[in-house]
């Protein structure tokens, strides 16, 4: 970031200044000695380096750091309460600390704030701007402008060029002048669109920058190929475009959401299912014939087929494996209406989550009929069985459950489900979680 070198020292210095000052007024009889004092200040050195949280790149904000953040205040929290048990301080209560610790997370907090609103200030008054030009016109300048013109990033665009010549104020030349303009008007970044230059124009471009101090970065040439979620990953020194990246491809990501599935879905089986499903089962038997289990195939992740189970809301027909349940279907039972209202059907599925064939949130696993049904009529269907099914998903908290009467349907619960895929956190399945009991205990009008 340019003539930027104190901020990352002096964010350094006033996160430590509130550490210390808060622990001194508050704790002094467990901060005022040699070993507390180094323990606090090395391991916060320690745990932001390791977390890389001090750098930023220009356009970074507050929200786009939160969960580094959060991550950050997690980890160091974990440490401050450990240097009790270490130096066996006991001044405090426990609930007190708590507090104290709490006040050093909102002044660090507060000042993350102020320090992001203080910059977008300072940007948007002119100051910390980085000149900047683009060689080559393709697709990709309008939304490269739309960055540049936003005045609290801090770049100051001079215009493009490309050998098509064009009417507009912030056409510049040929690409061949751009070499002169980059050293007359003091260009510091220099963006060049790959699909407009040749391989020794690039080169020469390459060259430019590492003998003139100049910075020069390229966009490679996608085919429109580009979207939200792909990644660029190097094997050895070969670029590799990732089409199809998500949260859940690393491997402590998928540890985290099983141990989430472990824990839930073993709350859910001792807490509901254990005393809830004699309930159901002496009701069931009085309402009507047929086993307490319903078990049926579905596909799951990379599109295994698994059993999926659920409490039996249906009489047996032929149709059970082929056709999804219906506004006033005539195959539901009566005890089997207040099961599929209030989703109480679906609870034996933690079973499968508790296996591993499911997950407590994800996409929800269809008929194998209705995979082999869209697979070939849906674009994209297929991307959901990249992730295990859930019990529930983003696409059902947002009213695309049940049947499919329109395209429609399918079609958004397919989007759903990949942009869940794609934006993956504890905090999304958490919500879904969390957003899923509160509409069923509402009460959904697609739940038949």
């Amino acid at each position: 970031m340019k003539k930027s070198n104190f901020i990352i020292p002096i964010s350094f210095v006033v996160h430590i200044l509130f550490i210390n000052l808060t622990l001194y007024v508050y704790t002094p009889d467990t901060y005022l000695n040699i070993y507390s004092i180094l323990y606090y200040n090395l391991t916060w050195l320690i745990t932001t380096y390791s977390l890389h949280f001090y750098p930023t790149e220009r356009m970074d904000g507050f929200m786009a750091n939160l969960k580094s953040f959060i991550i950050l205040f997690i980890i160091y929290g974990l440490v401050y309460f450990t240097s009790f048990v270490l130096f066996g301080q006991n001044s405090y209560t426990p609930a007190y600390l708590s507090l104290v610790y709490l006040q050093i997370c909102f002044l660090l907090t507060l000042f993350r704030i102020f320090f992001h609103w203080a910059k977008k200030l300072y940007r948007t008054k002119g100051y910390n701007s980085t000149r900047v030009v683009v060689i080559g016109r393709d697709k990709n300048l309008p939304k490269l402008r739309r960055i540049f013109d936003r005045p609290e990033y801090g770049y100051q665009y001079m215009g493009y060029f490309d050998n098509t010549k064009s009417d507009s104020p912030a056409y510049l030349g040929d690409i061949e002048s751009s070499f002169n303009y980059i050293f007359e008007n003091n260009v510091e970044e220099v963006y060049c669109m790959a699909s407009k230059l040749s391989k020794a124009e690039i080169q020469y471009l390459m060259k430019i920058a590492d003998n003139s101090f100049k910075r020069i970065k390229i966009i490679p040439d996608n085919k429109e190929l580009f979207s939200r979620a792909m990644s660029l990953e190097l094997y050895g020194a070969v670029p590799i475009l990732n089409l199809r990246a998500s949260p859940l491809d690393l491997d402590y990501s998928n540890l985290i959401k099983r141990i989430f599935d472990i824990i839930v879905s073993s709350i859910a089986i001792v807490g509901i299912l254990s005393w809830l499903t004699p309930i159901v089962y002496i009701l069931m038997k009085i309402d009507s014939k047929g086993p307490l289990f319903y078990k049926q195939q579905r596909h799951g992740v990379n599109r295994d087929i698994f059993w999926c189970y659920k409490f039996r809301s249906m009489t047996k027909s032929a149709t059970s494996d082929t056709q999804m349940a219906t506004k006033n279907d005539v195959r539901v039972t009566r005890l089997g209406r207040i099961l599929r209202k209030t989703s109480i059907d679906e609870l034996p599925q933690f079973f499968n989550v508790l296996m591993g064939d499911m997950s407590v949130v994800g996409p929800r696993p269809h008929m194998v009929v209705h995979t082999q049904q869209y697979e070939n009529s849906v674009d994209k269907y297929l991307v959901r069985h990249f992730l295990k099914p859930g019990i529930t998903g983003l696409a059902q908290i947002q009213g695309c459950r049940g049947e499919i009467v329109n395209r429609s349907d399918i079609v958004n619960r397919v989007r759903y489900d990949i942009f869940y895929m794609e934006k993956w956190s504890l905090a999304l399945d958490a919500k879904i979680v969390f957003l899923t009991v509160y509409n069923a205990l509402k009460g959904e009008e697609r739940a038949y």
